[in-house]
């Protein structure tokens, strides 16, 4: 069965998503998510680091069919295990992008307990750490259409398995990391929604719009 993949289209109650549904292949989701991580994540410099792993070609990108928490479990647990026998030469860092399971962000919210009890379990704690990425990402204190939580708006519901001593190393390298959060608010209200849709908006249509 084709994944379920979404369109761009406001939602109502929760902003701007990126898609509705229609037939897609894993190709494409990757597609879509190299698009996103080169447009925004690389683009407006929302994380510093992560040109340079790209550029590289040392972030992998995994397409999960798992509809379930203990599927999604499994295909965690086989990418967490690759990821810390590979060098970091080879391969940095993970994206395991899951369409099919989490598209409710609460409930995706939830499940990141369990990403890091199975981290725990396989001890991986202070090697391996998970930042999460959703569609619908909403911080603690914003409202669902606050231009803040595009920071964390993915194509799709993605786990990022990061490295714990690359993360160290990042931040030992900045004066201030706390200035990132800063700049990257900055960098959303200044950008806004439209600029956010325009961002990833078709070339014809963006075309017709400066007509």
């Amino acid at each position: 069965m084709p994944l379920r993949i979404l369109a761009y289209r406001r939602i109502p109650n929760h902003g701007e998503a990126y898609f509705i549904a229609h037939d897609d292949s894993a190709d494409e989701v990757v597609g879509a998510t190299r698009r996103w991580l080169e447009k925004a994540v690389i683009g407006l410099e929302l994380c510093p680091f992560a040109a340079a792993a790209y550029v590289a070609r040392r972030v992998r990108f995994r397409v999960s069919a798992a509809e379930s928490a203990a599927a999604l479990l499994g295909d965690l647990r086989a990418e967490l295990l690759w990821l810390y026998a590979q060098k970091p030469e080879a391969c940095e860092t993970s994206l395991l992008i899951h369409p099919r399971f989490g598209t409710d962000f609460l409930d995706f919210n939830d499940f990141l307990g369990e990403c890091t009890a199975l981290i725990d379990a396989l001890g991986l704690e202070g090697e391996l750490q998970i930042a999460s990425f959703h569609p619908h990402y909403q911080f603690a204190g914003t409202g669902p259409a606050d231009i803040e939580n595009y920071t964390n708006r993915s194509p799709y519901p993605t786990l990022h398995l990061l490295r714990e001593a690359s993360v160290a190393r990042a931040v030992r390298s900045l004066a201030d990391p706390a200035a990132i959060y800063r700049r990257n608010i900055l960098t959303m209200r200044t950008l806004g929604s439209e600029g956010w849709r325009q961002l990833f908006a078709p070339a014809a249509d963006m075309h017709r719009d400066g007509e």
